[in-house]
């Protein structure tokens, strides 16, 4: 990072829209001055948006809140970094090499050209390429994490190559683009990019796994010698605990309630007699407890089918994700594991200075705009830009012109949301493939 500068950031989940606004300086650091959120139901389904329009209201308000902070204000967000993640988001290794003339020092354009090769590999029709992360490098025989400045005559190198539905891309891009008319300064890969600033390097060189338990989806990571060996998204999280629990009659945002409050992912050593409601809390805690075994068990069984052991993980597992703070989630993948286990945090180059953002999950979000401020020195926001007054006859000139244009605009997000709930009140949701496109 050259300068300090203005970033900003949108992730959009299927449990919420969170917006954070930032600012990065010459040493590294990220203060977050800024953060909102939104909580989404049904417009997101498996971190696949469903329905562009609810969306963009939801997210429009998260940026018209965070445009009027005091430390934000007047400034103007433009540009925006955002996340993706999803169901349909996963790895695919696959091996590159190139044959070279004897004695041939290995530099960035070499690599550049193995990558390239990478990208250009042959997949599912059904899937995108959205990056190629290196794993590991073999300089005629030499294996190496670093092949740049090194002597031989053939480079070998596997990638995983990170692939999703294109719906994903190109939803994000009809409503931060199109709705919203900001530009994307960056797409990033979010569980990636949390990788990166939630472990150290340390856990990374002698192995661990990263685990994001979000609403819908459970994304899984796993490193080992420095390098991602292993990225999966399970199609499980928090809300299958809660829409279990609505089996007991009640509405989600209820059965919501009663998992955080009275959930536990472990069963307690003598079932509760007490009430809670209209419900035994041992009904309750036995839907908890049964969902959380199969979560738990999917995820520990990732180690499994990256042809790894327990052993292979030495620093364990890091949790992070709304789903990871259910009562008990953390004890429970510790006892089914054998690993230890430790939560997530922000690490000391990253600043939370809003004092609101503080009991967000903020992580990802923050990551998202640490991943931006590392790629590009460009700004996210900008001053408005000050009219001059002008005789009458320009002014009534420029007024007509600027009414033919007809420009986009991001107010009266309010009334466009209530509008928008009534109508998706008749409007079912098709949630069977996170592939379709949006009209």
């Amino acid at each position: 990072m050259s300068k300090d500068k203005y970033i900003a950031a949108i992730e959009i989940s299927s449990s919420k829209v969170i917006g954070a606004v930032g600012i990065s300086g010459k040493s590294g650091q990220l203060e977050i001055i800024a953060a909102e959120q939104e909580k989404s139901t049904d417009t997101v389904r498996y971190g696949q948006i469903q329905n562009t329009e609810e969306t963009f209201n939801l997210t429009n308000y998260v940026l018209e809140r965070l445009e009027r902070r005091p430390n934000v204000s007047p400034r103007e967000i433009t540009g925006v970094y955002i996340g993706l993640s999803g169901r349909s988001l996963r790895s695919i290794p696959i091996d590159v090499s190139l044959s070279l003339p004897d004695d041939t020092e290995i530099s960035e354009s070499i690599v550049e050209r193995l990558r390239s090769n990478a990208l250009a590999a042959d997949i599912d029709n059904s899937l995108e390429i959205i990056d190629a992360v290196p794993r590991v490098f073999k300089v005629g025989k030499t294996e190496t994490h670093r092949p740049i400045g090194m002597m031989g005559n053939s480079i070998f190198a596997t990638y995983d190559l990170i692939v999703a539905r294109p719906a994903i891309q190109a939803n994000l891009k009809r409503v931060i683009k199109d709705k919203l008319g900001l530009e994307i300064m960056g797409i990033v890969v979010t569980p990636l990019a949390t990788g990166y600033v939630a472990l150290s390097e340390q856990e990374k060189k002698l192995g661990c796994m990263l685990v994001d338990l979000g609403a819908e989806t459970t994304t899984v990571t796993i490193y080992t010698k420095g390098n991602m060996v292993y990225f999966a998204t399970l199609p499980l999280g928090g809300r299958n605990i809660t829409r279990d629990l609505t089996t007991l009659n009640e509405l989600e945002e209820k059965a919501e309630e009663y998992k955080q409050n009275f959930g536990n992912a472990i069963a307690p050593a003598t079932p509760s007699q007490v009430k809670v409601g209209r419900h035994k809390q041992s009904d309750i805690s036995n839907i908890v407890v049964a969902r959380s075994e199969e979560i738990v068990a999917n995820i520990v069984e990732q180690i499994q089918y990256a042809g790894l052991s327990e052993s292979d993980l030495p620093e364990g597992i890091v949790l992070c994700g709304g789903g990871a703070r259910l009562n008990g989630m953390m004890e429970l993948i510790g006892k089914y594991s054998g690993l230890k286990v430790r939560m997530a945090g922000l690490p000391p180059f990253i600043r939370m200075n809003d004092t609101m953002g503080q009991g967000m999950d903020s992580l990802q979000v923050a990551a998202i705009m640490y991943a931006g401020a590392e790629k590009c020195d460009e700004e996210c926001l900008a001053l408005p830009v000050k009219q001059e007054e002008m005789p009458e006859t320009e002014t009534a000139a420029v007024v007509e012109q600027a009414a033919a244009v007809q420009p986009k605009t991001r107010k009266n997000s309010f009334f466009s949301s209530i509008g928008n709930k009534l109508s998706r009140m008749f409007t079912p949701i098709d949630d069977d493939d996170d592939g379709e496109e949006l009209n």
